[in-house]
Parts: C-alpha cells; sequence; structure tokens
C-alpha cells in the first residue's frame, strides 16, 4: 500500500512539476528583418544570401525556427519585400547576433557577394528591424504542422496598433488572460508567435503570426472565428473595448528555404 501511494504521489508530482516548468518558460525574443528591395537583381541577391550564408549560420547558432517570407503583394507593389522571422531564447543572442556572424568564416566566405555590395549597386532599398518579446500565454514559438508546398501554405503576419499603452496592454490581456490565444489554438490557427513589440517605427504595438494550408483555409478559419461564441462573447467584455487603433495584415509565402 505504501508503495502504490509513493508511485501514485511521484506521478502527481511530476505531473504539476511538468506544467508548472511550461508556465513558466522563459519568453523567447523575436527579431522581425524586413528587406525592402527594388528589382530582381536585388531580389535574386538577397535570396541568395538568406539561403547560402545566413541560415546555415543560425543553425550553426542553434536557431532552427527562422523563418522567410515574402509578401503575395510583391507581385503588384513597386516597393517589394522579404520578411525574415528570427527567435532568441534571450535578449543578449538578438544583441550578439551580427558579432556572433562576424567570427564566423563560412559565413564570410559564403556571404561575400552579399556583404561586399557597393554603395552605386545595393542589395535593397532598406532594411527595417522590430524587437519583440512573446506573450506569456504562448512563450515559445512553433513551427506550424502543414502538409502543403510553400506555393499552397498562407502566413499571416498581424500588427495591431493601440491609441495608448494602457489601451495596447489590455490588447496583450485579451490575447492572454482573456483567452483569445486560447481560441486560436481550439480552432486550429497554427500560431507561430505571439509578441509585444519592444522596439519600431509603430508603436504601441503588439504582432503576431498563424498559418494555414492554403488560402481556402484561411478564409474559412477566420469566418468560423468571427461566429464562434467566445469570440462574439470576448470582443463584448467592456474592459476589452477599443483597445486596437489600426490593424495591418500581411498574408505571405515561405521561401523554399524556410525552417518554417
Amino acid at each position: 500500500m505504501k508503495r502504490i501511494l509513493c508511485k501514485i504521489f511521484f506521478i502527481v508530482f511530476f505531473t504539476i512539476a511538468c506544467k508548472a516548468s511550461q508556465a513558466f518558460k522563459a519568453p523567447e525574443f523575436y527579431e522581425i528583418r524586413t528587406y525592402y528591395f527594388e528589382n530582381k537583381d536585388q531580389e535574386t541577391l538577397l535570396d541568395n544570401y538568406l539561403q547560402n550564408p545566413l541560415m546555415p549560420a543560425l543553425h550553426r547558432l542553434n536557431i532552427i525556427k527562422a523563418g522567410v517570407f515574402k509578401p503575395i503583394a510583391n507581385d503588384t507593389s513597386a516597393i517589394k519585400k522579404i520578411i525574415v522571422f528570427i527567435p532568441f531564447k534571450q535578449m543578449k543572442h538578438f544583441i550578439s547576433l551580427e558579432e556572433r556572424l562576424g567570427k564566423d568564416q563560412e559565413y564570410l566566405a559564403r556571404g561575400k557577394e552579399y556583404i561586399n555590395t557597393v554603395y552605386s549597386n545595393p542589395a535593397y532599398k532598406r532594411i527595417e528591424k522590430l524587437l519583440l518579446k512573446a506573450f506569456s500565454n504562448m512563450p515559445v514559438s512553433k513551427k506550424p504542422i502543414l502538409k502543403s508546398s510553400s506555393a499552397e501554405k498562407v502566413y499571416e503576419l498581424r500588427s495591431y496598433e493601440s491609441a495608448t499603452e494602457k489601451l495596447y496592454l489590455n490588447k496583450v490581456d485579451m490575447f492572454n488572460a482573456g483567452g483569445e490565444i486560447t481560441l486560436f489554438e481550439q480552432l486550429g490557427f497554427n500560431a507561430v508567435f505571439y509578441g509585444m513589440v519592444l522596439a519600431g517605427s509603430k508603436m504601441p504595438n503588439l504582432m503576431y503570426m498563424t498559418s494555414f494550408e492554403n488560402m481556402d483555409e484561411r478564409s474559412s478559419h477566420w469566418k468560423t472565428f468571427s461566429a464562434s461564441p467566445e469570440w462574439k462573447n470576448l470582443s463584448s467584455m467592456p474592459q476589452y473595448q477599443k483597445n486596437v487603433s489600426k490593424s495591418e495584415i500581411i498574408l505571405m509565402r515561405s521561401t523554399v528555404y524556410s525552417d518554417l
């Protein structure tokens, strides 16, 4: 009897410990890097740089869930984008990334064409970098389980700006304590991350990324979400009103060399 009780105690303790470990997992930090470019030559150079020196170098640094995406709107935009998602376990890894890459001889050798581009023929028009911190209810990014090809999969990057810092924190709370993240998970939105923007050109702001097998599935999921009793109840709560002043949606395809 004593042995059985000890065994039960061990199982209960182990289960609680596992849940506690997940709940108190340190939040990741994310860099969202956007390359703006204007022509096919720049796109080719950027693709070669991202695929050949950068992604392998990130893998050598144990960053194995980096994503490289091209907005579907690139087809008609004069200024086009390549968006790179890089997760870091600690802030110091974000701060030291360029220094560590500068010490990687393979990265330097394979990236010579990009690194040594001249001012009169640059590889891009401009680079924008955002720094984010993961939400408490999803502290670690996930690689979505999708079966479609990169030509069919759709990644949706959303940005929610708020009128004030207080309203911004209220929207973050709506995702965490309010249950918005839980609802997305229940409905199969295959979220990659949810993050608070710590530094960027549009503040206060939060961003998150979901993913779908194809465009039809994306439309179906959002229709289900909008009609769900849980969302109608949550969005009607007095404490969560007017906490988003502007939203931006970028629909993207992953590149063939992306980890995601």
